[in-house]
C-alpha cells in the first residue's frame, strides 16, 4: 500500500456517496495550488491525467 493510499481511503470513506462536477473538482485542485504551491506539479500531472482518460481507448 503506498503512503497516498490512506488519503484516498479517507476520501472514499467520508465523500465516497457524493456526486460532484468536474468543474467543481477543478476549482478545488486550483484552490489546493493555490494553498500548497509545491504540489503545482503533480496536481498537474492528475489533472491532466484525468482529461485525457478517455484518449488512451483511442490509442488502443
Amino acid at each position: 500500500m503506498y503512503f497516498t493510499d490512506r488519503g484516498i481511503e479517507e476520501l472514499e470513506s467520508r465523500r465516497g456517496e457524493e456526486e460532484v462536477s468536474l468543474g467543481w473538482l477543478a476549482e478545488q485542485l486550483r484552490t489546493f495550488v493555490d494553498l500548497n504551491p509545491d504540489f503545482e506539479v503533480p496536481v498537474e500531472r492528475l489533472a491532466t491525467w484525468l482529461a485525457r482518460l478517455d484518449d488512451e481507448d483511442d490509442e488502443e
